[in-house]
């Protein structure tokens, strides 16, 4: 009769045990649900976050318009020792620039400051040409006054 009392009396607390563990689990499940439904902003802004940190990499294009022969082609590598990622080089629809200056093509700003700074381009002649159409953050359009810039 002893043994039955004291398995009686394991039973309801290994139940309570296992029934606290459950409890917890659901409540942490519960807990977890509503901070997702509720503050979605968090992944929001980690997606934001990684984002970011993929386009540090600034992709440009580089056009020649003061009409020198391949000078777009000659400061490509240059402007890749900055550590930007020349993607395109051409020519601009005319060659009678007098002043470089950078067009910011997807609308940040701040990527466009970057590349004139490193290449030595007031920040007075960085232009807003957004578009959905372009791969690029950013042109350069190189002007006659080339001798100019840092490099």
């Amino acid at each position: 009769m002893a043994q039955n009392n004291s398995r009686n009396r394991s039973t309801p607390l290994f139940l309570n045990t296992a029934i606290g563990f459950l409890g917890v689990l659901l409540l942490i499940l519960i807990v977890s649900l509503i901070t997702r439904i509720v503050f979605p902003r968090i992944e929001n802004q980690r997606a934001l976050e990684q984002t970011e940190f993929v386009t540090n990499i600034i992709q440009l294009e580089v056009l020649n318009g003061c009409g020198v022969s391949g000078m777009a082609t000659r400061y490509t590598d240059k402007i890749r020792e900055f550590g930007f990622d020349v993607v395109e080089t051409g020519n601009f629809d005319h060659f009678n620039v007098e002043h470089s200056f950078i067009l910011s093509r997807s609308g940040s700003l701040e990527n466009a400051h970057r590349v004139a700074q490193a290449i030595g381009v007031d920040k007075e002649r960085v232009i807003i040409e957004e578009s959905p159409d372009f791969y690029l953050d950013v042109t350069l359009v190189i002007g006659a006054d080339y001798e100019n810039l840092n490099f």
